[in-house]
């Protein structure tokens, strides 16, 4: 901080001696020391509360950052997983015999007889969905 050497400690130790005093230089000499040091106390104090505040921020930086890759990976993980369901769902799932559209209704096959019967009448009309017949569940 200050550069201070033996020979300009000398002349403030003279200057003191003579100006304070050889009786108030020891005591004068004692006090200055107790306050010396609590300064250097004080000095001390504040860098090593400086030191917790840069290191209490560094912290909350890196806690963020934590955060926000923990949400990343969850984000990632949730899609992913939205992904496998959906594709488990398509694998899984029957296939789809019969179709049709809210405009034109899907239509069920016609029984089918042991062969083929030719008759001179028109052939019957397909059955749509709507007007299937209900079947009801056996009775055991």
């Amino acid at each position: 901080m200050f550069d201070v050497g033996l020979s300009e400690l000398m002349v403030i130790g003279v200057v003191a001696l003579v100006v304070i005093g050889p009786e108030r230089l020891p005591k004068v000499a004692r006090t200055a020391g107790l306050l010396l040091g609590r300064l250097q106390r004080y000095v001390s104090d504040v860098k090593a509360d400086i030191n917790r505040e840069i290191q209490l921020d560094e912290l909350k930086k890196l806690q963020r950052e934590v955060a926000e890759q923990a949400d990343q990976t969850a984000a990632s993980v949730r899609h992913e997983v939205g992904e496998l369901e959906s594709t488990l769902q398509n694998s899984i799932a029957p296939p789809q015999v019969v179709t049709g559209t809210a405009a034109e209704p899907a239509v069920l096959p016609a029984a089918v007889s042991s062969g083929p019967t030719f008759s001179g009448s028109a052939p019957e009309k397909p059955t749509t969905v709507a007007e299937a017949p209900a079947t009801e569940p056996k009775k055991s």
